[in-house]
């Protein structure tokens, strides 16, 4: 039973007593999603299939987890939040368990692309689900920082502790056995979330029984980007958003450790250090954004910066891999451009007050394509151009969302 005492000091730091087990879930279900990140492509390589077919599997993987994300809002309508968790951390479990035990050992790279690519289902129902749990059972005057702790707990997950459990046991536990580690805590983060999670708002459908329409409610945040088309460039914004990140955590891992010798508990620390760095970002540029122009500060932070970090980062490591203060200066700067992007969702809403909801869903979409579009990309062109050309690809289409960006108008000049 909880006394008054916490109840004030959860309070007073903007957690919603009622979801506080919901957060601590969530933070371990994503260390657990994220202690891979670091290595798991390294690991595919290294049990023979080339980098064009690690590749293919990390793109089916993203595009599931797209999809993931934006099912997490509709089926929470239809089926309440509780159910889409537990679906997700079913399918994550069961896969990541078909993976360990018969893909792995026997190499079989059709049945690993297929258990791993569909595990991306998991992760985004699961923390959206939760997440959209929160919007409907928060007090409406703390959700903006209930929604903080939301985002501080899922990156703080994924990857940043993640990469730090991986770095320091990969030398104990080799990659097989931190995979093992990762089953564990998803499952425990699952447990933890969906048995302890005081709230009954997400135990039942969301949507009023008369708006329970399923050809509406999964339509409605894809017909939103046709019919207000600036929600429609900000979420093409979105995809592009992540996109750098998520094929950097493909095929910089392999690049860090064939053509540059170093070892890969030094690239999970640097990861580490990178999202650290975004996690303090985000509430510096949100700061920012707020008091400027979300346009601009996205399209300056997120668009320009952004291009600039990562080709900044590939040649740092590059011309300066032995000096590890250097490469993390770097990573750092790239986190914290990534977060430029952060006014990007009240953007997209105020496009449409009267369809936010949808507006949310073309968001997540957005955020789910970018894990499918990043290494998609390396696929396509990492054959012909290296990695140096796909790194250039990427700074191009950071440029390239700028525009985007600008041209996303809201009243007051992006400040409504």
């Amino acid at each position: 039973m909880e006394t008054r005492a916490q109840i004030t000091l959860l309070d007073r730091i903007g957690i919603p007593t009622t979801f506080f087990w919901g957060y601590l879930g969530l933070l371990l279900f994503m260390i657990g999603d994220g202690v891979e990140t670091s290595f798991l492509s390294r690991l595919f390589v290294d049990q023979g299939f080339d980098q064009s077919q690690v590749g293919v599997i990390f793109t089916v993987y993203g595009i599931t987890a797209a999809i993931g994300a934006y099912l997490a809002g509709a089926l929470s309508d239809l089926w309440g939040s509780r159910k889409v968790m537990a679906a997700g951390a079913i399918i994550w479990l069961v896969l990541h368990l078909v993976m360990l035990t018969i893909a792995l050992p026997t190499r079989n790279y059709a049945l690993l692309a297929a258990s791993y690519g569909l595990r991306g289902f998991g992760y985004p129902l699961f923390a959206y689900g939760f997440m959209v749990w929160l919007i409907a059972g928060s007090p409406k005057e703390r959700l903006n920082t209930a929604l903080g702790w939301f985002w501080c707990c899922f990156t703080a997950g994924y990857p940043v502790i993640g990469s730090l459990l991986a770095a320091a046991f990969l030398p104990v536990l080799h990659p097989v056995g931190l995979l093992w580690l990762s089953w564990a805590l998803v499952g425990a983060g699952a447990a933890i979330a969906l048995l302890l999670i005081a709230d009954r708002t997400g135990r039942q459908p969301l949507a009023a029984p008369e708006a329970r329409d399923l050809k509406s409610i999964l339509l409605g945040g894809i017909t939103i980007m046709f019919t207000v088309p600036a929600v429609g460039r900000g979420a093409i914004a979105r995809v592009i958003n992540t996109t750098s990140q998520f094929g950097m955590w493909v095929f910089f891992p392999i690049f860090f450790t064939q053509q540059l010798g170093l070892p890969i508990e030094q690239w999970a620390t640097l990861l580490s250090i990178m999202m650290g760095a975004n996690m303090a970002a985000v509430i510096v540029v949100g700061m920012i954004s707020d008091r400027w122009s979300w346009r601009k500060s996205t399209a300056l932070f997120g668009g320009v910066f952004c291009a600039v970090a990562c080709v900044v980062l590939y040649y740092t490591l590059l011309v300066a891999s032995s000096n590890f203060l250097a490469i993390a200066a770097a990573a750092v700067l790239y986190g914290v451009a990534v977060a430029g992007y952060v006014a990007l969702p009240p953007m997209m809403t105020a496009q449409a007050p009267e369809r936010q909801g949808q507006a949310m869903s073309a968001y997540s979409l957005g955020a789910g394509a970018s894990a499918a579009v990043g290494p998609l990309v390396g696929t396509l062109f990492i054959g012909s151009l290296g990695l140096q050309g796909v790194v250039w690809i990427y700074a191009a289409l950071h440029l390239a969302s700028a525009f985007l960006c600008l041209s996303i108008r809201s009243p007051g000049d992006g400040r409504p």
